[in-house]
């Protein structure tokens, strides 16, 4: 079964929530509301449609990196993977959730500027010398 990807466009509803797992791995959660806009032929404006929620995951770097730049009310873009959740409770209706497995996010530039810094990664090769390695 192929997975369904998607990509969505809103602006930030939660704070991020960041957390490590007991292996270690970051891992940060948030809400994301979507509206719809839509030309109102009669008042030729435009109207808001209904909004959708998607909690959003990240995890690894994507995660720690979500944390460090995402604040409530930002406008986004998230690509990921869609996942449908659903819940049943004793003697309640099912109800349905949208989770997006985040691949990448980013702020929507048609909105506003970003400065975008990039992370000096550490390489173990270089900076731990091994004691099998010959100094230069």
């Amino acid at each position: 079964m192929s997975e369904t990807t998607v990509t969505v466009v809103g602006n930030t509803a939660t704070q991020v929530q960041y957390r490590e797992t007991g292996e270690g791995v970051p891992v940060a959660r948030f809400r994301l509301a979507v509206t719809a806009r839509r030309r109102d032929r009669h008042g030729e404006g435009w109207t808001d449609g209904p909004t959708s929620f998607y909690t959003v995951w990240a995890r690894r770097s994507l995660a720690t990196n979500i944390a460090a730049s995402v604040s409530v009310g930002e406008p986004l873009l998230v690509h990921g993977r869609l996942r449908v959740r659903e819940e049943v409770r004793d003697g309640e209706p099912p109800r349905f959730s949208a989770d997006i497995d985040a691949m990448a996010v980013g702020h929507d530039l048609a909105r506003g500027t970003a400065a975008f810094r990039r992370l000096a990664r550490a390489n173990p090769a270089l900076t731990a010398p091994s004691s099998d390695r010959k100094p230069p």
